[in-house]
Parts: structure tokens; C-alpha cells; sequence
């Protein structure tokens, strides 16, 4: 531990270490959409891994605390617009709650920092430290519900190169090789810096992982040396499959069956959306769109997350308009609306996506991933001031079951809103025989922020997992076409009324993904708490 010399050296130090973990989590957030800076994830962390060394148990968890808040507070900020424009909570609890939900999150850098300086003198330390951050995430992504919004390897949505392993082991196996690459170029630069000071002949191994000639065999740069040559092969495997997959991919595009789909924003401003008196306009807008695209003869049209904000299923004169496009473009129609059902003395509301043909109900989904304090409160029984905090939150309830949606030709998987986030519905949708996926969402909470960008580059990566396309409906944008690949290749502005028409091919074959879900994430996880024991009991 570094010894320091009279509280002017102290805080010397303490300020140069937070502004370097500052600084880390500040690239962290230039990663990712709208500013794409997707490059510069490859070094974000370098910064706070300067930061850690010497570092005292103690002091790397306040270090990883220290980046993870300016990570997440510039990440998430759009938290405070949709609390007090929408959620109608003052701004200063608004703000309280950006602070929680951003110290909760930076626990997981703070944890990560900590497990790191644990992990010093290992051998291989960049394989450590990538293992130790994907367990983090990988945890994140289930405790107290899971939140895993913009994992690292999100960043990268737009290398489709590089994202095509997905298919085998997800979003993880790009935050591992990112954090790998990120240790790797630390460790690099600090040997050779740390040789010029100390010499040549020291057999030091600096860093935060630094590898200790004389407390093991083998020379540092020799341990260091093989793990370039490893690193550089599994990059140059990721790649070659990578491309490989595109090409076949590519090359299969004319087979599969066809599906023209049409998406409708209708661009239904939040504040107007669940006035009674706007029901018939909002009705009569999505109609007149969906009408423009009859001589593109779609297969089905899609309607956002509660595109009619009434309960469709009370048969009214709304409904029997809904049925009537239907009829008109001789298409079957996917929309949200909520639901409810009757169970005694009881109510329980659901946010239902349903599948119309010209004259019934085909199928529906009840949303089983609800947001907490947005559509339920959590702990409310047991907590009952809590809902008085929420004044605008949901009495919704969790759909029963994880699966397809069926019309005559086609089975579709529905995400609601951010159930796109968690990679296992996806990928429960598609071992179910989903060909389709098919977000319904409404970001119109999240108003002119970086949330709806956020949100779609999260859906590319659902695609690639599973081997499926995606329509993704926004009620205000960004709707979206992805294909298999994880291609873009149509999406709408924000806050404009706008339809997107697509011929889709379909042909599903189940992924390695898909059918073992997330077993790269949980064996380095398993890994990780085997080491982290193994230091302590030896220790």
C-alpha cells in the first residue's frame, strides 16, 4: 500500500485518482448510442485500472465507486425526465432517484475494483480481470429483478463483424473480450513504462495485476507475451467467424419464406395518450396510416406498446374500427393495449399485445418482465407508504407464461417494452419456434434523450443471439427493421408519424445461443467465485 506523507500528498493523490476514474467512466458512456464512440470502449478502462494500483482493499472499492458514478449518472440521467415529466415526482426526488439507481449500479464497478486488487500477482491477469467483469455483469442482469441496460458489449451493435459470436455466447463474450483487450494494452503500457524507471534487470511486472517475478516462476514478459498471442487469436477467431457468418448469411438470403410487414408510428404524444377524449383521434390516426400501406399488401401490421390505451377486449365501437382495417388492407394486425381479468372479488391488469385477423382475436401476450415502479411496486405489500412515492406507477401483473404469439402462418415472439434488455425471454421466444421477433414499446417516456437510442442498439444483439429478424413498433421511435445479422437496415426519425413497409425472410434455425443460453457468462462466473475463494482460503 502506498504510504502517503502529511494530508496535502493525500489529497493530492485522492484527487488525481478520481478524476482518472472520472475519466474512465465517462468513456464508458461515450461508448455507447447516441454519441458512438464505440472505439474508445477498447481503452476506457485503462484510466481506472491506473488508478487501482497500490491500492488498498478499501481504496479500490471507493476508486470503482468513484467511475462507476460518473459512468452511470451520465448514462442514466434521463431517469430525471421521465420521474418528473411523466411520473409526475418533483424534481428533487426525481433526482434522488437518478442517485440511487446510480450508486446501486456502480456497486458492480466498485465490486469489480475490489475483486481486481484481490486478484494481484495472478498469473494471466487479463483473463482474470475480463472474467471478473462479465460475472458482474452477468449477476447484474438478474439480482432485485435486473437491470442489465447497456452492458459493455452493447457498444459495440454496429460491428457486425464483431458481434456475430453472439449466437454462441451473447452480449457477454463481447464485454469479455473488450475488458480483456482493455487489461491487456494496461498491462503493456505499464511494463514498458515501469522497465524505463526501475530498469531493465528488475524481473517487476507492474499494475494492478502485475505479474511478480519473484514470487513466482517465469518471466513477466513471457506471461504477458503468451496472453498477446492468446488475445490475438481468439480476436482473430471472433473475426473470421464473424465474417464467415455474414458471407453464409449473405449467401442464403433469397431462401426462407417471405413476410411483408409493415410498422405504424403513430407518434402519440404521452400527455394526450390516455385522455378519454383523444381515444378516437388516436384510434383514427393508426388507422389512416395502416390504410396508406394496402398496396404494399402486408402479411401484418404493428402497432406499438398500448397503441389503443383502452381495453380493446370490451368489444366498443374503437374495436370494431380496429377490425375494420384489418379487413380493409386484408392484413393481421399486432398492437399493445391493456387487459384485465376477473377473478372473484379481484382485478388483475395485464399489458397485453394481441394478434387481430379481419374478424377475431387470433392470439395475445401478457407482459411477464414488468418495470418496477413503472407498471408495479415493488414490496408493496409489505412497504404500503411506498406506492404514495410512485403517485403515477402501474397495478400491473405478470403474464403467466413466456411465449409465441400464433397466427395461421406465423409464430411471433413479442417483447413489451424493455423486455428486449434480458437476453432469456428472447431466447426462451425462439426455442419455443418463434420465426419472428417483434418489440412493441413506447419511449415516448424518455422524451428527446439518449434512452430510445440506448434501447434499440440493445434489440440489434436479440437478433444475432437467436438467428431471428426483428419489427420493432415505437410510439414515438425508433421503430426499426433488424435482420439476423443484426443490420438495421430500416428505422424511423423520433417524434414524427411514420410507417416502415419490409419483405422479411424467415428461416429459422435454432443457435448455439439459443438453444444453451448464457453458459459462457455462467462458467466464468463459477470460475470467478472458485479463484476469489482460492485467494482468500490461501491468504
Amino acid at each position: 500500500m502506498v504510504k502517503f506523507q502529511g494530508n496535502a500528498e493525500m489529497t493530492k493523490i485522492s484527487i488525481k485518482n478520481a478524476l482518472l476514474a472520472g475519466l474512465s467512466g465517462l468513456m464508458l458512456t461515450a461508448s455507447f448510442a447516441p454519441i458512438n464512440l464505440n472505439w474508445i470502449v477498447w481503452i476506457s478502462l485503462i484510466p481506472l485500472l491506473m488508478s487501482l494500483e497500490d491500492k488498498s482493499l478499501l481504496g479500490a472499492f471507493k476508486i470503482g465507486l468513484c467511475a462507476g458514478f460518473f459512468h452511470y449518472l451520465t448514462l442514466i440521467y434521463w431517469i430525471v425526465a421521465v420521474l418528473s415529466r411523466y411520473g409526475n415526482i418533483s424534481l428533487i426526488l426525481s433526482l434522488a432517484a437518478l442517485l440511487l439507481l446510480s450508486f446501486y449500479l456502480s456497486l458492480y464497478i466498485a465490486f469489480f475494483a475490489l475483486i481486481v486488487v484481490n486478484f494481484k500477482n495472478s498469473r494471466f491477469s487479463s483473463f482474470w480481470g475480463a472474467c471478473i467483469w462479465v460475472a458482474l455483469e452477468y449477476a447484474r442482469s438478474y439480482i432485485m429483478t435486473g437491470f442489465p441496460w447497456c452492458l459493455l458489449g452493447y457498444s459495440q451493435y454496429s460491428r457486425l463483424p464483431l458481434i456475430q459470436i453472439s449466437d454462441i455466447a451473447g452480449v457477454y463474450s463481447i464485454s469479455f473480450v473488450i475488458v480483456l483487450v482493455n487489461f491487456l494494452i494496461y498491462n503493456v503500457v505499464s511494463l514498458v513504462i515501469k522497465k524505463k524507471i526501475l530498469g531493465s534487470n528488475t524481473g517487476y511486472a507492474p499494475g494492478v495485476n502485475g505479474y511478480d517475478h519473484n514470487k513466482h516462476n517465469g518471466h513477466p514478459l513471457r506471461i504477458l507475451g503468451i496472453e498477446i498471442i492468446l488475445t490475438s487469436f481468439l480476436i482473430g477467431f471472433i473475426l473470421l467467424y464473424g465474417y464467415n457468418n455474414l458471407k453464409e448469411k449473405a449467401d442464403n438470403k433469397s431462401k426462407g419464406k417471405d413476410l411483408r410487414a409493415v410498422i405504424v408510428q403513430g407518434n402519440i404524444d404521452q400527455s394526450l395518450k390516455w385522455d378519454s377524449d383523444f381515444q378516437e383521434k388516436t384510434v383514427s390516426i393508426y388507422n389512416k396510416l395502416s390504410a396508406k400501406s394496402a398496396d404494399f399488401k402486408p402479411q401484418i401490421i404493428i402497432w406499438p406498446e398500448t397503441a389503443l390505451p383502452y381495453f380493446f377486449q370490451d368489444i366498443s365501437h374503437l374495436s370494431k374500427k380496429v377490425f375494420k382495417v384489418a379487413k380493409i388492407t386484408n392484413s393481421n394486425i399486432l398492437f399493445g393495449s391493456p387487459a384485465y381479468v376477473k377473478n372473484k372479488d379481484n382485478i388483475f391488469y395485464y399489458n397485453r399485445a394481441y394478434i387481430i385477423s379481419k374478424n377475431r382475436v387470433l392470439d395475445y401476450y401478457d407482459k411477464v418482465h414488468l418495470v418496477p415502479f413503472g407498471e408495479y411496486v415493488p414490496f408493496k405489500k409489505y412497504i404500503p407508504f411506498v406506492h404514495r412515492l410512485v403517485p403515477a406507477a402501474g397495478d400491473f401483473s405478470t403474464g403467466k407464461k413466456i411465449k409465441p404469439i400464433n397466427s395461421p402462418d406465423l409464430k411471433i415472439g413479442v417483447l413489451i417494452c424493455f423486455e428486449t434488455i434480458f437476453p432469456d425471454i428472447s431466447r426462451k421466444l425462439a426455442v419455443e419456434g418463434a420465426e419472428l421477433l417483434v418489440n412493441l414499446t413506447n419511449d415516448a417516456w424518455f422524451g428527446h434523450t439518449s434512452a430510445p437510442y440506448q434501447h434499440l442498439s440493445m434489440a440489434v444483439f436479440r437478433c444475432v443471439e437467436n438467428g431471428l429478424p426483428m419489427a420493432r413498433a415505437a410510439n414515438t421511435g425508433i421503430s426499426a427493421f433488424i435482420l439476423t445479422n443484426g443490420k438495421i437496415v430500416d428505422k424511423s426519425g423520433l417524434f414524427v408519424r411514420e410507417i416502415l413497409q419490409q419483405e422479411i425472410k424467415l428461416k429459422h434455425k435454432k443457435t448455439f445461443y439459443s438453444q444453451f443460453g448464457d453458459i459462457f457468462a455462467i462458467i466464468l462466473l463459477i470460475i470467478t467465485i472458485i479463484r476469489f475463494i482460492w485467494i482468500l482460503k490461501r491468504r
